[in-house]
């Protein structure tokens, strides 16, 4: 890559977007047919919601350059968050026609179908690919990802094993092997990972390996290393993403002065009245997944995991708007026709991510705790879960995991805390205005209680009790978070107190936390 290239590039990972497309268009001034200036171009686009811009872009780069393969990655991305994957799918058909003893289009056709949730069409053709390239590293990464998914746990970990095999030092297999959190790691690894970091030189893959040996030291009892390990991986991040900390709590704040009980009660009911919405948010690590695995096991719910049509849907309204407001701002401007049709919209583009004629639906994308009130406007009849679990227990959990660039979360401990303050605090908030609308299931009260607590849900969402609830561990659908393993066993008490062995290294933690150190509420 071209040096103005890569410090467009550097900028647009520090979020510095008015810095890299200036950069980019000068590069492209002087060579208009740069493909790899028109990629990044694309992807400046991107990161400013210029959607189609950046569309146009990427096909200009692939009739410049057919074979170009990050082109490809980044337009069959756009084309499936555009919600027009089966578009991405037949592009990628073709290059497979084009190259057939290629790997990449293969491979690109696997991602999508695992973003689609199209697991066993993605399975197939993971299983094909190792076939493919039995001697190359990715294929069995990826392949140990769908394994992963789909429940088969001591098959991923010997797919991952495999990868490892053929290049030691790969971070993403490392921390594939660590995201299997019933998997524990030998003895040895530590070794192996401890030797892959001292060769590694990219911040992305230094991350993982860090991230990995915090899991493999802390496997052995070596906490105040493995914490250590935690840290250094969360500084790399901070290198890889843009996260602005003040961003949230200047979001709560809006959000609390304008949907306040009397404008929430001037809107009643103004939406789109579908009831089949079950929305299920808090923090990552919290036991989100766990309660979307009991309701998806119930035969009137389809679990549809992490879902970004309502984030997308939000990018949308403020894309459309040049005022610069942000959405609260907007939001309260609109009528019940708008609110309407923005619910209508929401249930439209959700429904290629449903499988069955169930009659609800879960949405686990846990950050739409910021959404709630919009959730209420334009779904009123919608269900909000809220999974509450220890601060304390939650945040360190979440601090020891590798949150992957496309993520902008908190990176320090402080920020970290303060974030599930601000969570914390919004939750109470829409419980003053909106009485009884969120249902709380307890993490630690599921864990010592699971009947009553299954029994309480269901009756918040007026479904009869069935018992394939208490043994959602037998559901075998795929589950695509880094607690995919975990809703594979009967629950169990092993993991309530173990952020203690970490807590003389959470001083910063507590900070951020404030008085919600210990809230339970």
């Amino acid at each position: 890559m071209h040096s103005d290239l890569a410090a467009a590039a550097q900028a647009l990972r520090d979020n510095d977007l008015a810095k890299a497309e200036e950069l980019v268009r000068a590069r492209l001034a002087a060579l208009p047919d740069d493909v790899e200036a028109l990629t990044l171009l694309a992807r400046i686009a991107i990161a400013t919601n210029f959607l189609a811009d950046a569309e146009q872009l990427l096909r200009k780069a692939l009739t410049l350059a057919p074979a170009f393969v990050e082109a490809y990655v980044h337009l069959t991305s756009l084309l499936c968050r555009l919600e027009r994957a089966e578009e991405a799918i037949v592009l990628l058909d073709r290059a497979i026609a084009g190259y057939p003893g290629d790997v990449w289009p293969f491979s690109l056709k696997a991602a999508v179908l695992d973003a689609e949730r199209r697991t066993e069409e993605a399975l197939a053709l993971h299983e094909e690919l190792v076939g493919r390239a039995r001697h190359a590293a990715v294929p069995w990464l990826n392949y140990g990802h769908a394994l992963r998914a789909v429940g088969r746990a001591d098959d991923a970990v010997a797919a991952y094993r495999t990868s490892l095999r053929i290049d030691p030092d790969n971070g993403f297999a490392w921390w594939g092997l660590a995201s299997l959190r019933t998997a524990k790691f030998e003895p040895e690894d530590a070794a192996l990972l401890e030797r892959a970091l001292s060769r590694a030189s990219d911040a992305l893959q230094r991350a993982q390996l860090h991230f990995a040996l915090g899991k493999a030291l802390g496997d052995q009892g070596r906490f105040e290393q493995s914490f250590h390990h935690y840290e250094a991986g969360n500084r790399l991040r901070q290198t890889l993403i843009a996260y602005d900390p003040g961003a949230t709590r200047d979001l709560v704040r809006r959000i609390e002065t304008r949907f306040d009980a009397g404008f929430l009660a001037e809107r009643a009911g103004q939406g789109c009245d579908a009831p089949d919405p079950i929305f299920i948010v808090g923090m990552p690590r919290s036991g989100s997944t766990l309660v979307e695995q009991i309701l998806a096991s119930h035969p009137m719910v389809e679990g549809c995991g992490e879902l970004f049509e309502l984030q997308n849907l939000v990018g949308r309204i403020v894309g459309q708007d040049v005022s610069g407001n942000a959405w609260p701002e907007l939001i309260v401007r609109m009528g019940a026709t708008e609110l309407r049709a923005l619910g209508q919209r929401y249930l439209a583009s959700v429904q290629r991510h449903r499988r069955t004629d169930r009659p609800f639906f879960t949405d686990k994308m846990p950050s739409n705790w910021r959404y709630i009130g919009l959730i209420h406007l334009i779904l009123p009849n919608a269900r909000i879960i809220d999974v509450r679990r220890h601060p304390m227990a939650c945040c360190l959990s979440t601090f020891g995991t590798y949150f992957n660039q496309e993520t902008s979360f908190p990176t320090t401990l402080e920020d970290l805390g303060r974030y599930c303050a601000d969570y914390i605090g919004m939750i109470a908030h829409i419980d003053t205005v909106l009485p009884a609308k969120i249902h709380r299931v307890r993490y630690e009260s599921a864990v010592t209680d699971l009947e009553g607590e299954v029994g309480r849900l269901l009756d918040y969402l007026c479904l009869p009790f069935d018992t394939a609830c208490l043994h959602f561990h037998d559901n075998p659908r795929s589950v695509h978070t880094p607690s995919a393993q975990q809703v594979r066993r009967p629950i169990n008490s092993e993991g309530l107190g173990f952020w203690r062995n970490y807590e003389p290294w959470l001083d910063d933690l507590k900070v951020g936390l404030g008085p919600m150190v210990e809230s339970q509420t």
